[in-house]
């Protein structure tokens, strides 16, 4: 067994190699601009742009024609949120959506309200659900979008997208979903869940980095957007620029495999998740499951281990490429906002690990990522005064600590 060992799959999955052969034609010999009608080269291009579109729709259960290509999902939520708030303006100015989700959305939210819209940010429970009784109070004549992912990238929540979905349409508001790392892990369908907009990215599905989409509603109702960025009017007019072809051809087969793989797949890793957690459970105390026990991605494991320190515990397990509660990347040591919004404390939400697994994850993996967990912890709860306190049955939270002397 290779290390260190790959437990990040909700940041980034490797390339499947089927993807990658499906690409290299198109950088080499199919080289031609999709875009140039009047030769075989662009022709070819133009044939392989519309495969992809096909295979992307037939993923999420919607036509070709409704798929508009961008760089990524960060691009896709920005087109869908400002285009949609720009183009329909004079209908309204609010907009809808939740503390959890991914900054590509809270960003041109917060763009937008410095612009004059208003925004609702709804709660989220202690799993980082929100309640479809919540959307229903918080829509109003004014409202334009609904902005609402469907799988959370952080703890792995499901929100009730179906029935979200059903209530902006009987209230004939538009309905975008950030399905960035829902798209190939869980059944998505367009119609059945009656979602107008959806982002989604080739690389967190063993496609490309640097190519996503935006599936953009033809008919009831018809979607129309205000372009974020102007040229040669591509892409039906709403994202100008040169097709990225061999992206495009990869992200298009790394759909194809997700819709053949996506039932196996979320019966394996639901199982390797499981077992992860329950030899976790077993072999320490003091661990808490962040996100919804059952409504959550297959692959992802949030778990945050009480009396240890974050940043400690991820040098001890520093062959297992996990990503920790804490942005310990930035200047700030704050824990993560997702955390905190369903009510994680600051302590526990510094001493989170989220596990990544995917498409080659294997059992033996697990056990290993497991068995080097139990053992850090450990390691660190013996050199812990507060541990030890907690286990003689004091109660930290009501302990008044005196300052040291000297100090």
């Amino acid at each position: 067994m290779s290390k260190p060992i790959y437990f990040d799959y909700q940041a980034t999955t490797p390339l499947d190699e089927r993807v990658l052969d499906a690409m290299l034609p198109y950088f080499r010999e199919k080289f031609g601009n999709a875009a140039s009608r009047n030769h075989e080269f662009g022709w070819e291009a133009e044939k392989a742009v519309d495969v992809a579109r096909g295979q992307i729709a037939a993923l999420i259960g919607a036509d070709g024609k409704e798929i508009v290509f961008t760089s990524g999902a960060t691009e896709s939520n920005n087109l869908a949120i400002k285009g949609v708030a720009e183009m329909y303006r004079e209908k309204g100015r609010h907009l809808i959506t939740a503390p959890t989700e991914h900054k590509a959305v809270l960003d041109p939210m917060k763009r937008l309200e410095q612009e004059g819209c208003t925004v609702t940010y709804l709660p989220v429970d202690k799993s980082g659900q929100v309640s479809v009784a919540d959307v229903a109070k918080a829509l109003r004549p004014d409202t334009v979008l609904v902005s609402l992912m469907a799988a959370n990238n952080e703890i792995g929540t499901l929100h009730p997208i179906e029935a979200i979905g059903k209530l902006c349409k009987e209230r004939g508001v538009l309905f975008h979903t950030d399905a960035t790392q829902g798209v190939g892990k869980i059944p998505v369908d367009v119609d059945r869940m009656g979602i107008d907009l959806l982002s989604l990215s080739g690389h967190k599905i063993y496609g490309p980095k640097g190519i996503g989409a935006l599936y953009v509603r033809r008919r009831n109702p018809r979607v129309r957007l205000s372009p974020q960025m102007d040229g040669g009017g591509h892409e039906r007019g709403m994202r100008s620029g040169t097709l990225n072809v061999p992206g495009i051809v990869g992200l298009g087969k790394a759909c194809e495999l997700a819709g053949a793989e996506l039932a196996s797949e979320s019966v394996r890793l639901t199982a390797l998740r499981e077992r992860l957690w329950s030899k976790l459970k077993e072999g320490l105390d003091e661990i808490h499951l962040n996100g919804h026990p059952t409504e959550r991605l297959p692959g992802n494991l949030n778990v945050s281990f009480a009396y240890v320190e974050g940043e400690g515990l991820m040098m001890g397990i520093a062959d297992l490429a996990v990503s920790s509660g804490s942005a310990c990347t930035s200047a700030s040591l704050e824990p993560s906002y997702v955390l905190k919004a369903i009510g994680v404390g600051d302590d526990l939400a510094h001493t989170s690990i989220r596990f990544g697994l995917g498409r080659f994850t294997t059992e033996e993996q697990v056990d290993y990522a497991a068995q080097r967990t139990i053992a850090a912890v450990r390691r660190l709860r013996e050199m812990s005064p507060l541990y030890e306190m907690a286990k003689e049955g004091i109660d930290l939270s009501h302990v008044k600590w005196s300052p040291t002397a000297g100090h």
